[in-house]
């Protein structure tokens, strides 16, 4: 696929990181680009990783300014200090309505106006925290949407659809960059540089590295 052009939406997270080394790989390095979105994310070091990361692998990368989201929808990522919860309806208080509904949307704009047919999310239905918008069901519907909507091929790749946690560790490490992943990205909840340990996104990747590693040979 080196003559094809991909987008990576790309947060800095373990996930999207994982998703825009395996795309260098399949698509080279010439070929990819990254684009990133500020929605009102109370972090600023999550942005902070991706710019970097970008920056560090030669990918060009576009930000985006979708903080308007900030003034529709409250949720525990957007809101300073808020306790992360989950609902009675399995549902974490982290989750942002719309959100990648949004991100794929702008992403697709933004591909076609480059030429770009190929879309990767990191999205997972597996190991996720029920986000609905995580689903194989969503992608697929956005897909036929966006495709319906600007009369355009577009793919979109969801490569961790199915994986777990530590399946997902360990797709970084067949491409040879375990090490990069695991020192580089950022998934805290709270902020904390490496982790604090105890949100539901540090629990799960901890969870799913020491799964990985204690079944490496």
């Amino acid at each position: 696929m080196h003559n094809q052009k991909a987008l990576v939406i790309f947060s800095g997270g373990q996930d999207s990181t994982t998703c825009l080394l395996q795309a260098i790989e399949t698509y080279g390095r010439g070929n990819v680009q990254a684009i990133t979105f500020q929605y009102g994310q109370r972090h600023a070091v999550e942005l902070e990783r991706a710019c970097w990361i970008a920056q560090d692998l030669g990918i060009p990368q576009t930000v985006l300014d979708l903080s308007l989201m900030q003034h529709i929808t409250r949720n525990a990522l957007m809101s300073d200090g808020a306790e992360i919860q989950t609902a009675e309806n399995g549902i974490p208080n982290t989750f942002v309505d719309g959100r990648n509904a949004l991100f794929l949307l702008y992403a697709a704009i933004f591909a076609k106006g480059q030429g770009i047919r190929h879309i990767i999310a990191g999205v997972c239905e597996t190991d996720f925290s029920g986000y609905p918008d995580c689903r194989d069901i969503f992608v697929k519907s956005m897909n036929v949407t966006l495709n319906l909507a600007m009369d355009y091929d577009f793919q979109i790749h969801t490569p961790l659809m199915y994986l777990t946690k530590a399946q997902t560790w360990k797709l970084a490490d067949d491409l040879g960059r375990l090490n990069y992943v695991r020192e580089h990205t950022h998934t805290c909840y709270n902020g904390v540089i490496g982790g604090c340990g105890e949100c539901p996104s540090c629990i799960l990747r901890e969870r799913g590295l020491a799964e990985y590693l204690a079944e490496k040979p």
